[in-house]
């Protein structure tokens, strides 16, 4: 099976690119599902209502979040809706929504899906290490495609976690700092792996705001507020393939996306995989 992972779904240009080339991308790639991490979906921060639609319009299967899941109440009502929805698993058991979630294709395979905070430059959390592990411990037998999204600052905790959890789930793959890495690889026996797979958004900026702003803090020390950035919108994330039977995947590749790339492939032959792959 086929799966494309994409990162940090950052404001309304995010959300736009992703309605227009995930109906693209699942059909000349024969998707069989798509993942989001959406914690920057309404306007850089958090996930709403209208936010969740769209993207689950746009195709999205399963959504993991992370640091600012709570940024708007919405989202408690999201949880335990379709597509399904998880937030980070190493918060307390008391945090609202599920620790993971379980998605099912339309050919029946059962696929885990969770996401867990790092502890380094973050807000305390519980052990993102001991958190995976037994939420693995927990998952049904039939359930053999597990997909860990770390949202992290540390390259290294993200390379530790992926040693962690080597030959034992088919990816980790980074979010959180919004710039994609060029280390996607398969780890032996088969755990699909980058460090970071970049955002789903407006690269005319910083990490996704307006670059004027955040320039205007850095030199001179005075809060304003980042709006989101608004111009050269990108899909980024992860594409890899995987044995259902065994959960091992077999290839990964980073996915860079430009609205001009987008164009190519949608007039390319079914089976070419166009520009930023």
């Amino acid at each position: 099976m086929r799966i494309l992972f994409i990162g940090d779904v950052v404001g309304e240009p995010g959300r736009k690119i992703a309605m227009r080339g995930l109906p693209i991308l699942r059909k000349k790639w024969s998707l069989d599902l798509v993942v989001a991490n959406a914690e920057n979906a309404a306007g850089g921060s958090g996930i709403t209502a209208r936010c969740f639609s769209q993207l689950a319009q746009a195709g999205v299967d399963a959504f993991t979040m992370g640091d600012h899941v709570y940024r708007h109440k919405d989202v408690m009502d999201l949880f335990g809706k379709q597509p399904p929805m998880c937030r980070p698993a190493n918060f307390p058991a008391e945090a609202p929504g599920p620790d993971h979630v379980i998605v099912e294709t339309k050919s029946g395979v059962r696929i885990a899906v969770l996401s867990v905070l790092g502890r380094l430059f973050m807000k305390p959390v519980d052990c993102p290490f001991h958190t995976v592990d037994r939420i693995l411990s927990q998952l049904e037998q039939d359930v053999q495609v597990v997909l860990v999204d770390i949202h992290a600052e540390a390259t290294s905790e993200k390379q530790a976690l992926l040693r962690h959890l080597v030959g034992r789930v088919s990816a980790v793959f980074g979010t959180h700092t919004h710039v994609p890495t060029a280390d996607a690889a398969v780890f032996p026996p088969g755990t699909a792996y980058c460090t970071d797979v970049g955002m789903t958004g407006p690269y005319d900026g910083v990490i996704g705001r307006d670059w004027k702003k955040v320039l205007h803090t850095m030199v001179t020390q005075q809060p304003v507020f980042f709006d989101v950035a608004k111009a050269d919108a990108r899909i980024s994330g992860a594409l890899f393939d995987v044995d259902t039977s065994t959960g091992r995947a077999s290839s990964c590749r980073l996915v860079h996306l430009t609205e001009s790339d987008l164009e190519s492939l949608s007039h390319a032959p079914f089976g070419e995989e166009g520009g930023g792959v």
